[in-house]
């Protein structure tokens, strides 16, 4: 049967650093409010030249650094992002063009902090039907664009960055113990739309418009959706919480992470926590955990990595991976 599995990963965050200190001169806020609420102490904010087309590019050049290869190598982009550089051409385009390809495909998709895990699993899927061979998945944001600086309530949460990841196909055997991605579970529901959303559109209001989120609603949901996916991906292969190595959840709220593992029955000391450095950076945010694991020497090769995202729509979703 045809797999895939992930020869690198890289990722790379804006120069400016914005800590929780430098909010209380904007919004009535402070730092020990955002740290008990959301675990955030810092995060990067792009400046000016550096944007999701920007950040993306330079994440996967260092993703192929990482796996030996060249641009010319690769026969798919695909972009998870909600601030694109244009709204259109997809982004994605933009990257394969400074990267030098000018050869096989590249498409953006928008599923907001779950668009890794909805970009992965359509790369898995091309290898899959046999349509390429090497994909770049990436996740890059600049979601600092999108927010209302003065609403403390959402403005203290998000930060900018990109993560990539180098995917190939191969001839792999049937069963859990077989490298590569294992199974990924993804869901919807847009009855939730307004607990989570952008008030702007090109369709709609001719305006990129702002970040509005109703934070209670949010959390009350999120553990509960984020724990059924997992529990599917489970049930789908045979495994359990107590075969991972290391979870990496989006990187949304630190009670969020820790609430979901306690559930799921997954020690703290597997959890990889960013979060409290990037802020939430949305479908950057898998990513650049992920990245942040494999190079410092947590997720080896051989490891069986649990990756879950949940955002806006609601979308959700899960992966798991043996690295």
């Amino acid at each position: 049967m045809l797999a895939s599995r992930v020869l690198g990963t890289g990722s790379v965050l804006p120069e400016r650093i914005m800590r929780n200190t430098d909010f209380e001169g904007v919004v009535e806020t402070s730092d020990e409010w955002i740290r008990q609420r959301t675990g955030i102490e810092q995060r990067h904010i792009a400046g000016e030249g550096e944007t999701t087309v920007s950040l993306g590019t330079e994440a996967a050049r260092r993703a192929l650094a990482a796996s030996g290869l060249v641009p010319t190598d690769i026969d798919l982009i695909i972009l998870a992002t909600s601030t694109p550089d244009n709204t259109f051409p997809a982004s994605a385009v933009q990257i394969q063009e400074r990267l030098g390809i000018t050869t096989g495909f590249a498409f953006d998709v928008q599923a907001v902090c779950s668009g890794f895990v909805y970009a992965l699993t359509t790369a898995d899927l091309y290898i899959r039907g046999g349509m390429a061979r090497r994909v770049l998945v990436i996740g890059a944001e600049t979601f600092s664009r999108l927010l209302d600086w003065n609403d403390r309530t959402t403005c203290v949460l998000f930060g900018d960055g990109a993560g990539a990841l180098v995917l190939e196909g191969f001839e792999a055997e049937e069963g859990a113990e077989r490298p590569g991605i294992l199974v990924s579970k993804l869901r919807s529901d847009g009855r939730h739309r307004e607990k989570l959303y952008v008030d702007g559109g090109p369709s709609s209001t001719g305006t990129v418009g702002k970040l509005r989120m109703e934070g209670r609603e949010v959390f009350k949901h999120a553990v509960g959706m984020i724990t059924d996916v997992i529990e599917d991906s489970f049930a789908a292969t045979g495994l359990g919480a107590g075969d991972i190595d290391w979870f990496v959840p989006h990187q949304a709220n630190r009670r969020i992470i820790d609430a979901s593992a306690r559930k799921l029955g997954i020690s703290p000391e597997k959890v990889v926590v960013t979060v409290d450095r990037h802020g939430n950076t949305s479908a950057a945010s898998i990513p650049l955990a992920l990245d942040t694991a494999v190079r410092d020497g947590r997720v080896k090769r051989g490891d069986l990595v649990l990756l879950e995202a949940m955002g806006g729509g609601f979308t959700w979703g899960a992966v798991l991976v043996r690295w």
